[in-house]
């Protein structure tokens, strides 16, 4: 083969390479853009009620059904949200609302993480069939439950107050203890051999070794206690009855209950003050939350 002939060869085999790698760069932005668009119009359609929350939170109880909706209202009402507030009585309803979510968080993260911990670290016969008893709890719905305690709290004289939505919580709740569990088995067990040895018993290993080191499934306990306990509606419309202790979600539905016909713009002013604490949260623990889900996994 002369030596032309051969770099021609070549020529072509690093033309052919390149147009290759080109087609394939292109295809790869193509596919890159679709993803893009696909991503969009989900955003589109996930933010479009957000949006129209907004909007309406800021309208005459007039311009809310106006047809074609009115995106940008105009005057920009922001006294809505100090008369939605004024009329559920806000101040006193955010606090009893955190008053009961806080105590809640308390309840769950002691419970979960002790059960959880006796789950994983404790070995005893018949532990693994107590477990899978600990999780048929999944299959029972909270409705069907409510009679008996409606029952058993009224017989304590309970009801009108906030322990029938306290109390419960330190017994702990089947998802949570398993979120505990599985991460309690990706901690070494010589690190409890260690402590053993060093004098500590099953509490001083749960207390000063094994919390310390659960800070992201403690996150996932506390999000998932206070997004639920938050936004519960049931539990306070059966168990609460007095107005000044009423919950967020409770002081929502007296928008419909009082005035007749629903005010529109200040039911949204008041549902977005509601879900203002939720995002709150989720973005200032949103690290300890993924963190959590990524390294429970589904071990053991």
């Amino acid at each position: 083969m002369s030596p032309n002939t051969q770099n021609e060869n070549q020529k072509n085999e690093f033309s052919f390479i390149t147009k290759y790698k080109e087609n394939q760069r292109i295809q790869e932005l193509g596919l890159r853009f679709i993803y893009l668009i696909i991503v969009i119009v989900g955003a589109i359609f996930t933010l479009a009620p957000i949006v129209w929350m907004i909007s309406t939170s800021l309208k005459t109880d007039g311009a809310v059904m106006i047809m074609p909706p009115q995106w940008v209202p105009s005057p920009l009402r922001f006294e809505n949200y100090l008369e939605a507030l004024n009329f559920m009585n806000g101040g006193r309803v955010y606090l009893n609302t955190f008053f009961i979510s806080f105590a809640s968080i308390l309840g769950q993260i002691f419970a979960c993480t002790l059960v959880g911990f006796g789950f994983a670290r404790i070995k005893v016969p018949g532990r693994n069939f107590l477990f899978i008893l600990v999780l048929t709890g999944f299959m029972l719905p909270p409705q069907v439950t409510l009679i008996p305690q409606f029952i058993m709290f009224s017989k304590l004289n309970w009801i009108d107050t906030y322990l029938p939505l306290i109390v419960p919580e330190f017994m702990g709740a089947p998802f949570l203890i398993f979120l505990a569990r599985q991460f309690f088995l990706t901690i070494p067990f010589e690190m409890d051999e260690s402590a053993k040895m060093d004098g500590c018993g099953y509490w001083g290993i749960y207390w000063r070794l094994i919390l310390p080191l659960s800070k992201p499934v403690i996150g996932i306990v506390a999000i998932q206690t206070f997004m639920n306990t938050w936004n519960e509606f049931l539990k306070p419309l059966i168990f609460i009855n007095s107005s000044e202790k009423y919950t967020v979600a409770l002081a929502l539905q007296n928008f419909t209950a009082d005035y007749g016909m629903t005010p529109w713009h200040l039911l949204m002013a008041a549902s977005l003050t509601a879900l203002l604490p939720c995002i709150l949260l989720f973005f200032l623990a949103q690290r300890y939350f993924i963190q959590g889900i990524v390294i429970t996994g589904v071990k053991g």
